[in-house]
């Protein structure tokens, strides 16, 4: 039982490897300063450590900016700790405190600071003493060192703080657990024709010609399961293998072709969160998510909520009159080889009124945007793709109807207002022409 206490003790402690940190730096400094005291300092030339009035003044800079670089990964820290007991969970607290690279930022700053302060009490003189020579020029290995633990650490501190990253750190050390304790051998689904996903992310990249490539070169056609921007869990199906002719892929054909998995998975990034590259959807999620947030107790902004509905209302405009891709993708003799789902039209409109629209209901200058967005977008969108809109106004004068009991109020909720309230027909006037007397 001692020795499963100390070994939880040596996990969860914060300050442990720090003050192994100081304890390595401090005999590194005792170690190269009893070689510069036995070479009588004469090891490495002042050309290149400096004279003892410029080496004091670099190292007494140096130990200043590593008390301040301290303080900085001691104070993140905590503000990561607040973040996340504020926003997400209390129970998170113990990953963060525990995270190895605040650790060794922690370490290596200390230990920086350790020894630039030892090197410098053994300079002796200003511009003709001594300078301990190997002394000097491990401080200034740790100034390189801690320059780029820094930019490292900044890096992994603005990761660390996101919503993927501090789930991602929960979900990483659970599925470690589970490797530990049972295997690595994770859940494969998909049947004897399926290509799967060796680690969990979410699908960022594909570079279809390679893909195609690919399946022209086996003969046959890779059907990707996941939609891009998707979270696929390990082991999950990422392709299905379809054999040629393309009647196959309905069902009708035979056994599919054997095709080698790292033939196309290396074709295929799945990383911790979606990004813009080739996901149209996640900008549309980002400006819902931040106006259905603007809306909710105890914020109550609709003003934030109209300017999200603003970057919705221009993207579906871009959209409306374009075509969106069919999902199939053909080699050089027209055959198709790769196909993937796509959001739809209605797919988009969706995403971008309904969860707003159903948060909104009671909020007029949140629905008079969004009138004004659909009969906007209802003047340019083709006629086949004029019965989504038509459903959003439906379901948004229901809506209106449920959360106000005048009709004035309901008459003015459902009015078309760019700005929610400001520039709709009833908040405005135009002005009348009137006729100019012509002089006599």
């Amino acid at each position: 039982m001692s020795t499963l206490r100390l070994q939880r003790f040596v996990r969860t402690s914060l300050w442990l490897r720090p003050l192994g940190c100081l304890a390595a730096g401090a005999l590194l400094a005792v170690g190269t300063l009893a070689v510069d005291r036995a070479t009588d300092y004469e090891l490495l030339p002042q050309s290149l450590t400096g004279t003892p009035s410029d080496a004091q003044t670099i190292l007494s800079s140096f130990a200043t900016a590593m008390v301040s670089l301290t303080t900085l990964v001691l104070t993140v820290t905590l503000v990561a700790v607040q973040l996340a007991m504020g926003q997400f969970s209390p129970r998170i607290v113990g990953a963060l405190l525990t995270d190895r690279w605040s650790q060794l930022a922690i370490g290596l700053f200390g230990a920086s600071f350790l020894v630039a302060v030892l090197t410098l009490r053994e300079i002796r003189g200003s511009d003709t003493g001594t300078v301990p020579g190997l002394s000097m020029l491990l401080s200034y290995v740790l100034m390189l060192a801690s320059i780029v633990v820094l930019v490292l650490f900044v890096h992994h501190a603005g990761q660390g703080l996101r919503v993927s990253g501090l789930i991602d750190l929960v979900g990483d050390r659970s599925r470690e657990f589970i490797v530990r304790e049972h295997g690595d051998v994770p859940a494969v689904t998909g049947g004897p024709d399926g290509i799967v996903a060796a680690e969990p992310g979410n699908l960022v990249r594909v570079d279809r010609p390679a893909l195609v490539a690919a399946a022209r070169r086996a003969d046959c056609v890779l059907e990707l399961v996941p939609v891009m921007g998707d979270f696929v869990v390990g082991g999950a199906p990422l392709f299905r293998v379809h054999p040629e002719p393309w009647s196959a892929v309905s069902g009708n054909g035979g056994p599919a072709v054997r095709l080698q998995a790292t033939d196309v998975t290396h074709h295929v990034l799945l990383g911790p969160e979606r990004v813009h590259t080739e996901d149209l959807a996640y900008g549309f999620r980002k400006l819902v998510d931040i106006a259905v947030r603007s809306i909710a107790q105890p914020f109550n902004d609709p003003t934030t909520a109209v300017q999200a509905l603003h970057r919705l209302h221009d993207l579906l405009r871009q959209i409306a009159g374009r075509p969106l891709p069919c999902g199939e993708h053909r080699d050089e003799d027209g055959v198709v080889r790769l196909i993937e789902r796509t959001v739809s039209w209605d797919g988009y409109v969706r995403l971008a009124f309904d969860e707003i629209r159903l948060a909104g209901a009671s909020e007029p200058q949140v629905t008079r945007k969004i009138c004004a967005a659909l009969a906007d977008l209802k003047s340019v969108a083709p006629p086949d793709r004029q019965e989504p809109l038509d459903r959003q106004l439906r379901l948004l004068e229901a809506g209106v109807r449920r959360a106000h009991e005048d009709a004035e109020d309901v008459l003015a909720a459902l009015t078309p207002d760019t700005e929610g309230i400001g520039s709709g027909a009833d908040v405005t006037a135009t002005p009348k022409p009137r006729s100019t007397p012509r002089p006599s």
